[in-house]
């Protein structure tokens, strides 16, 4: 069993300091609370070790960015050297127009590109452009799909007004008719809507679109004059070179990306088509570190590799190595699991315990044995995980379910 003793000092000293001590996804009570570590120390390739030198096989990835996994050296290299000539100036360098034009070339349906730090600078400011050219206030959204930590998405009320929430009106994922019933109520208000390619919820089973779904919400869309806002930030390029809208045959007018874009290099960036360039125009943005080229380069590097190797095929066959494991492994010990998403995002449920006390216990297994499985979280399968990291990962699943059954039953 692993030992968090140095996680646990250093966390006692965080929250002297620091709000909760770890805030937002990355506190211990969104994973498992002494059953797993605080506080990350270095990462190589597929795993990474935490302050008191446990080593994990990373299904995580940081959450989402290190598509090509920890600590690439090609990537690596070609930060340092753009950081040896420095990176923080008063204009641009010429690396963010190499970008847009590499991203506008692999995402075919976009013909320009903008450029912040996050995922919530890039769908916020694609709402805001969305109203501007429609000169409308309304955005749809669906019921318990993230989008950000901007106060209209946010999904805790803590310093947030009714005001601030006003203009967003939701809908359930894959209910064409009630989508259509909104927009009927608000004829003539609803300036665009906002969804994922497919419904990845936290402590829930990801749920594909439904067949004729997306097909549905842009006969919608085009008949009232409202535009579609991809949020590609969490699936994006880690499932296509062009981005989800090719995998799922979505049309989006706006697309936000950011997360396996540049390999764990903070950037994120929104691209859309000519018809709403004007409004993109209009619309502000800007941020003292958004046109840093360190960044940049990490993208161009990552999206490079992405384009000219076969990483992203190499992502889902070893994702559907751990689906099918895992399905097997569950039925072997009785239990009814299925692992939803793309085989490259993966996320584990007990059909049969939706109350995640089962996804809880079999996590804590799991990591105890050196793989980390997230327990509430969908999981992410990068270039740099092996076969033998599978097979080590479904060894000590197969020990979690187990565990599960003596302890939970069935």
């Amino acid at each position: 069993m692993n030992s968090y003793q140095k996680s646990e000092e250093l966390f006692l000293r965080a929250t002297k300091v620091i709000p909760e001590g770890i805030y937002g996804t990355r506190k211990p009570g969104f994973v498992l609370p002494k059953a797993s570590p605080y506080f990350a120390a270095r990462g190589a390739g597929g795993h990474y070790w935490d302050v008191d030198g446990n080593e994990f096989i990373d299904f995580m990835c940081g959450y989402g960015p290190n598509v090509l996994g920890h600590a690439h050296p090609e990537v690596d290299a070609a930060v340092r050297e753009r950081v040896s000539q420095g990176f923080s100036f008063n204009q641009p360098t010429e690396e963010m127009v190499e970008l847009a034009e590499l991203m506008t070339r692999l995402v075919p349906i976009a013909d320009w590109a903008v450029f912040a730090k996050n995922g919530s600078d890039v769908t916020t400011w694609a709402i805001r452009v969305a109203r501007e050219h429609t000169e409308r206030s309304k955005i749809l959204a669906t019921k318990g799909t993230y989008h950000g930590s901007h106060a209209w998405c946010a999904a805790y009320p803590a310093g947030v007004t009714a005001e601030d929430k006003a203009n967003i009106v939701y809908f359930n994922w894959n209910d064409l008719e009630q989508f259509e019933r909104l927009v009927e109520k608000h004829r003539g208000d609803v300036a665009g809507v906002i969804m994922t390619p497919y419904y990845h919820p936290a402590c829930a089973p990801s749920i594909m679109p439904a067949e004729g779904f997306w097909k549905g919400v842009r006969e919608i869309c085009d008949r009232e004059g409202m535009l579609i806002i991809l949020d590609d930030i969490r699936v994006g390029f880690r499932v296509h070179i062009q981005g989800s809208y090719a995998m799922f045959g979505i049309e989006p007018d706006l697309i936000c990306h950011a997360k396996a874009m540049a390999n764990g290099y903070p950037i994120a960036a929104a691209m859309g088509t000519k018809e709403v360039l004007g409004a993109a125009e209009a619309v502000f943005i800007s941020g003292t570190y958004f046109y840093s080229p360190m960044e940049m380069v990490a993208a161009l590097t990552t999206l490079r590799i992405l384009e000219e190797t076969d990483a992203i095929p190499e992502i889902a066959r070893m994702g559907t190595r751990l689906k099918e494991g895992l399905e097997s492994l569950g039925k072997s010990h009785g239990y009814n699991v299925t692992v939803s998403g793309p085989a490259a995002i993966p996320y584990l449920s007990f059909d049969d315990h939706p109350d995640l006390y089962h996804m809880q216990t079999f996590c804590r297994e799991a990591i105890a044995r050196g793989v980390f499985f997230h327990p509430h979280h969908n999981w992410y399968i990068c270039a740099a995980h092996t076969d033998e990291d599978i097979d080590r990962a479904l060894e000590a699943a197969d020990a979690a379910f187990k565990v599960v059954r003596e302890e939970l039953g069935g």
